[in-house]
């Protein structure tokens, strides 16, 4: 046993629970529970969003993409950028118009109360899914440093995560999210210069060896009309359309980075985070691919064999070569990450339930049982999520697990969203309609083809979004507003 290492690990775990706890207050309403008030400034919410949007999946998984490829995932990161200027445009006018605490009241505004529950639910549905392989990642890294199964570090990592995050709500995810965050991108910038110092040679060589094997290459703008073609995850047009609409839905429809959106101000602010946040999010990923490609030549210089789950790779190599209490700095950055995810997580979840399920309200004397509802809702998604995070031991990748259940749904998500805002004609029923069609497009393709989840959302919008138009323009009034 590592007992430096151990200390700091253990320090920094006690240290961001008792940090978060801090923020504890009687809440008096779900405005303060769930948006934290609206006091945090836009530079906090830009942090927070790339805390929500990357997670332990980025800092375990992305290195592995980059080991056994190269940095064709950063044409996805470009899309993310096309994306952030189309919700800025089209999203955030319509929910700063009055007062929102959820994505999804705004399908009730627009459609009606049902179409709010089929949104809401099934956000709740692959949210949990997704997130759970998410907690998931965490137990790879506490396997990796303590040895021990994956039921108790991720028993343990949750409930530390739900103590503060239920006592501070929204205020203390936001601000732990910064603090987690700047620790992680502390925590991979030094190991990205700590793994280049082990490497005989240094950059030069680093260089040398990746070129021969075509780890740098950036782009792939091939296009053929194929089926292998539409199989490639990492293509440009994969990349831009997909990591365009994959954004366009998860930051402008899915309650986990919507709740950063309605928690900024006023709309700027909100729009200047999520323009911000995109900025870090391209350093992010191209640091973490880099560390991927370093970590594939000193594999190779040493004559290593790489770990079995290529996800271990880096918290492996971490743990077994930095010195006493360096990695277990190392390793409390990755933690800090999936802490920081894992609280944004359940307060999204607790506030869809709660809000546009259960119909709590906020204000004339229902605050307080709104309020115990919120907590209590908390509780239960915490106790959902561990469960799930046991069942997603059998992933091959967690990164590409986790994008990939979360694509399936988001098409549909977003085509009804768009339906929304772009069109006026279409109706309740027209739009439930697109809905269920496009989730029974995606679905087929999931498990008949061998489609990449790059193209899901694509899919997905267009055959919600074209159904929902077409019923309405053939179904006559009973299909329109």
């Amino acid at each position: 046993m590592r007992y430096l290492d151990l200390a700091v690990i253990l320090a920094y775990l006690g240290g961001v629970t008792w940090f978060g706890a801090r923020f504890h207050t009687r809440h008096k309403s779900l405005r303060e529970y769930f948006l934290g008030g609206r006091t945090a400034p836009w530079w906090a919410i830009c942090l927070s969003i790339v805390s929500a949007e990357t997670s332990t999946l980025t800092i375990v998984g992305t290195p592995g993409l980059a080991f056994n490829g190269n940095l064709g995932f950063l044409q996805v990161v470009l899309g993310y950028l096309l994306a952030r200027i189309v919700i800025s445009v089209l999203f955030l006018p319509h929910y700063f118009r009055g007062e929102m605490f959820t994505a999804y009241e705004l399908m009730r505004r627009r459609f009606g109360e049902r179409i709010r529950k089929l949104t809401a639910s099934i956000f709740l549905v692959t949210r949990a899914l997704a997130e759970g392989v998410r907690v998931f990642a965490v137990s790879l890294v506490v396997a990796v440093v303590l040895g021990t199964g994956e039921v108790m570090s991720v028993v343990v990592i949750t409930l530390l995560t739900l103590v503060y995050t239920l006592q501070g709500g929204m205020t203390a995810v936001i601000w732990t999210e910064v603090m987690q965050m700047s620790l992680y991108l502390i925590g991979a910038a030094l190991s990205f210069f700590l793994i280049l110092a082990k490497i005989p040679g240094g950059w030069a060589h680093v260089v040398t060896v990746a070129s021969a094997a075509h780890k740098f290459a950036l782009f792939d703008f091939h296009f053929a009309p194929t089926m292998a073609f539409f199989a490639q995850p990492y293509t440009f047009w994969a990349g831009i359309l997909g990591g365009c609409l994959l954004t366009t839905a998860t930051h402008g429809t899915d309650q986990l980075m919507v709740q950063w959106l309605l928690s900024a101000r006023n709309e700027v602010q909100s729009r200047t985070a999520l323009l911000a946040s995109w900025l870090i999010i391209a350093f992010q990923f191209t640091l973490f691919l880099l560390i991927g490609v370093l970590l594939f030549v000193f594999y190779g210089d040493m004559r290593l064999p790489q770990p079995a789950h290529i996800d271990r790779i880096y918290p492996a190599f971490l743990w077994d070569n930095l010195p006493a209490g360096l990695s277990g700095l190392m390793i409390a950055a990755i933690l800090a990450a999936a802490m920081a995810n894992l609280s944004a997580a359940l307060n999204a979840l607790s506030s869809t339930t709660v809000v546009d399920l259960l119909h709590a309200k906020s204000g004339e004397g229902h605050d307080a049982h709104s309020v115990k509802l919120a907590r209590l809702s908390t509780v239960a998604w915490a106790g959902i999520l561990m469960a799930i995070g046991y069942a997603s031991r059998f992933s091959r990748s967690v990164l590409e697990a986790g994008l990939k259940i979360a694509s399936v749904p988001l098409g549909a998500l977003l085509g009804v969203f768009l339906l929304g805002v772009l069109t006026r004609r279409t109706g309740e029923r027209a739009a439930m309609a697109g809905v269920v069609a496009g989730l029974a497009a995606i679905l087929y393709i999931y498990y008949r083809t061998p489609v990449a989840f790059t193209w899901y959302v694509l899919i997905g919008a267009g055959v919600t979004f074209g159904v929902g138009w077409g019923v309405s323009l053939l179904g006559g009034k009973a299909f329109s507003s």
